[in-house]
């Protein structure tokens, strides 16, 4: 699942390239989780103006409202000159023809979005954002709020990084690494986590995230930016889909458990409760 720097990465590939183009035309495929809110001529005429992110959402500001754009579970964008791309696939949900080139969402799960709203502010939108957590690599994310955070919760510390209210776009990959430099136990209840390792845990989040920004994310399978290329984080995963195999720190074998539905890998030697 695309998390958080792929979709920075993303977001970073085409927002340069589609900034002060004009929509020219738009097409909707089969249809996606949520309704686009519009008819696809009414964006015909618009003017986008800047991409922006939103935890795990791409906000495309118009001169007339915004478009919402979610990757889902298996979701990619690509933007290419309109002869550059191939026609639409079975799988590619939505087309935006600018005069600058055409922006295509490929999902083969169905569980992406493109949603219209007329402003952040509108109920669509809030809907969809209002109850997101701090932005770990954006300054307003501060450590005092952060352990605030931990220490209203029982929650165990895997799950609460998940959830998104307290901080946004730390996806399972990305949780299991962060934790595992934080050295800290998956199964800690967030509460439990004193001054001293939330801090260690707060510059972790964002080093680790930073780190996965710059090496264009995580591709497993078929994740690729704009661009058409493909992340390389796993490359240097510490953690992740490493069970059984010893630890880099003091070599014991690394542990699967799920929690959640959701696959932890970590090491119980290194990370203590």
């Amino acid at each position: 699942m695309p998390e958080l720097p792929e979709v920075e990465v993303t977001r970073r590939s085409f927002a340069p390239a589609i900034a002060g183009a004009r929509i020219e035309a738009a097409r909707l495929g089969k249809p996606l989780r949520w309704p686009l809110g519009l008819a696809p001529e009414d964006l015909v005429g618009r003017e986008v103006l800047a991409v922006r992110r939103r935890g795990k959402y791409l906000l495309v500001d118009m001169s007339e409202g915004l478009l919402l754009l979610h990757l889902g579970m298996s979701g990619s964008l690509r933007f290419a000159p309109a002869d550059g791309l191939p026609p639409p696939g079975t799988h590619d949900h939505f087309d935006l023809f600018t005069s600058q080139g055409v922006l295509r969402l490929h999902d083969p799960r169905r569980f992406g979005a493109v949603v219209y709203a007329a402003g952040e502010a509108d109920p669509v939108a809030q809907k969809l954002l209002g109850r997101l957590g701090m932005e770990p690599l954006e300054d307003a994310f501060a450590p005092q709020a952060f352990y605030a955070g931990l220490q209203a919760s029982r929650t165990p510390i895997k799950q609460l990084l998940l959830g998104g209210k307290l901080v946004v776009g730390v996806g399972n990959i990305y949780a299991s690494e962060v934790l595992f430099t934080a050295r800290i136990s998956p199964l800690a209840p967030a509460n439990t986590i004193g001054p001293r390792r939330a801090l260690r845990l707060y510059e972790a989040i964002r080093r680790v995230l930073a780190a996965a920004v710059e090496q264009g994310g995580t591709t497993l399978k078929d994740f690729s930016n704009a661009d058409g290329m493909p992340g390389h984080f796993q490359l240097q995963a510490q953690v992740y889909d490493r069970e059984g195999l010893p630890c880099t720190q003091c070599a014991a074998p690394l542990r699967m458990l799920r929690q959640g539905q959701r696959s932890t890998f970590y090491c119980t030697h290194c990370q203590k409760l």
